[in-house]
């Protein structure tokens, strides 16, 4: 979007904090860059040039604002619309994938070059992927600054610096602060107070509108007792974490996502803040999704009644393949119940003082040990349950950010026991396809007979094809017309 400058211009001149994210303004007289929502009068039309990323800006000689606070904006929808490489590429590197394993990393996961990377991410964004995840180390950075009373150097190697001269640098050119600047410009009644060690308490922000209900309804009634819960207003479940395990707390507010993370390890915290945002679908445009789907006069009404439904979906892929298995043919209460007995036995025991977890759920290798006569369900799904995960601890099957969805479709498709209606929902809530569609499924085909939409899946499918590339946020409304558990807030 940053190459129409006609339409930037207009977003800034409108304070529009629908683009937030979607392109970053640079003002040449200045030398800062804001999101496109800045509450200060906007430049000179003259002045303006405008990036694609925090990075780009940054790279460019740029200062963040101190005002609008643009690295606090949520994350373009783009990198979970498409599947292309920059948008895997962009998935990784929110991931921490670049911090951990550097470029090579990367493009490994990727399956390309190093320098083939490096040049789609340039062409695109304006920066590389050494610049993007240094951007994101400067705002794990700011959080933690501004959040916690950790000392500064514990502060620079959590947010992923090699040293705390390169954590002041980059503070100090992003943010045109020192680091204790930053801290020392909090009011009083905002400085960090002392708490729980490896505890942080921050607000996720997200474009509006957001309806909760079929978000935490979703989680709240397939939650697995001992690695998820809802407690207190609040969705909370363990994380299985690249340094440790993790506890998180997510409440809705009416402008933001309230979340409690407490970290084993605080390093993890810019990869448990990217799988949350992920699993509860918060860089979603809700205008641009509800918008296509009200072309339908025979959806209008859904979306009309409750707009800005999201896709639930997860923290961990694997896991919740392993979960999809599992609920084959069964309710959600024999599925939680399945699921539940192998987290007692297989899974890792977690200390939660705050409340009632008690495990992270088990991985792959874990659960391909498990003797297949000691699951109780049919065999043909023992079957499918043992060959999906033997093929996941393996790395037959990958998921996770970086997944090409066609080709890990097509994979899905060709296990034993795996059609149409599990590949899609995996694709839906594990990898993040937006177009995912369940023609198949009962509740969608009742929704659809209720409505008046062709109810056989090949004629709803047809029909569905208005609906393209949003299908995943249109079967939310289809489901939303069920009294079933998972389309109500629980009180």
């Amino acid at each position: 979007m940053h190459t129409d400058r006609e339409r930037c211009v207009r977003a800034v001149r409108s304070k529009d904090a629908r683009f937030d994210g979607w392109f970053f303004t640079a003002v040449l007289t200045t030398r800062i860059y804001c999101r496109s929502s800045c509450p200060v009068v906007p430049p000179k039309t003259e002045n303006m040039t405008f990036y694609p990323s925090a990075a780009a800006c940054q790279q460019a000689g740029f200062r963040a604002c101190k005002r609008c606070r643009p690295d606090t904006s949520p994350g373009s929808p783009e990198w979970n619309r498409r599947a292309d490489l920059v948008a895997r590429a962009m998935r990784l590197i929110a991931d921490g994938v670049v911090d951990r394993d550097g470029v090579p990393g990367l493009a490994a996961r990727l399956g390309y070059s190093t320098r083939q990377v490096e040049r789609q991410l340039l062409a695109e964004l304006g920066a590389g992927p050494l610049a993007l995840a240094r951007a994101q180390r400067a705002q794990t950075a700011r959080l933690l600054i501004e959040t916690t009373t950790l000392p500064m150097a514990e502060i620079a190697f959590a947010a992923g610096f090699s040293s705390i001269r390169t954590f002041n640098d980059t503070v100090r050119e992003v943010y045109a602060l020192a680091p204790s600047e930053l801290r020392a410009r909090l009011p009083k009644k905002s400085a960090p107070a002392a708490a729980t060690p490896g505890t942080l308490t921050l607000r996720l922000p997200f474009r509006t509108p957001l309806n909760p209900d079929n978000l935490f309804g979703h989680l709240a009634a397939t939650a697995v007792p001992g690695v998820e819960e809802w407690r207190d207003g609040a969705y909370r479940r363990t994380l299985r974490l690249p340094y440790g395990h993790g506890i998180v707390t997510l409440a809705p507010e009416p402008d933001h996502i309230a979340c409690r993370l407490t970290l084993g390890d605080l390093r993890d915290l810019t990869v448990a803040i990217s799988r949350c945002r992920r699993m509860l679908d918060l860089d979603a445009d809700p205008v641009a999704i509800d918008d296509q789907l009200r072309t339908d006069p025979l959806l209008a009404p859904l979306v009309d009644k409750a707009p800005g439904r999201r896709v639930p979906r997860t923290v961990d892929e694997a896991e919740f393949a392993v979960r999809a298995v599992l609920g084959q043919q069964v309710s959600t209460a024999a599925a939680r119940t399945h699921a539940a007995r192998l987290v007692t036995a297989h899974g890792d025991p977690v200390d939660d003082p705050e409340g009632g977890l008690t495990h992270v759920f088990p991985t792959p290798e874990a659960l391909a040990a498990v003797d297949p006569d000691s699951l109780a369900m049919p065999r043909t799904r023992r079957t499918t349950f043992t060959t999906l995960v033997g093929q996941l601890a393996d790395g037959s099957i990958h998921l996770g950010p970086e997944s090409d969805w066609p080709e890990t479709r097509a994979r899905l498709l060709a296990l034993p026991g795996f059609g149409p209606w599990t590949v899609d929902v995996i694709a839906m809530r594990a990898l993040g396809d937006p177009d995912a569609f369940l023609p198949t499924d009962l509740g969608i085909r009742r929704a659809a007979k209720e409505l008046g939409l062709p109810s056989t899946p090949a004629a709803l499918t047809a029909r569905a094809a208005a609906w393209r590339p949003w299908r995943a946020y249109a079967v939310q409304y289809l489901w939303a017309t069920d009294n079933h558990p998972i389309n109500f807030l629980p009180v």
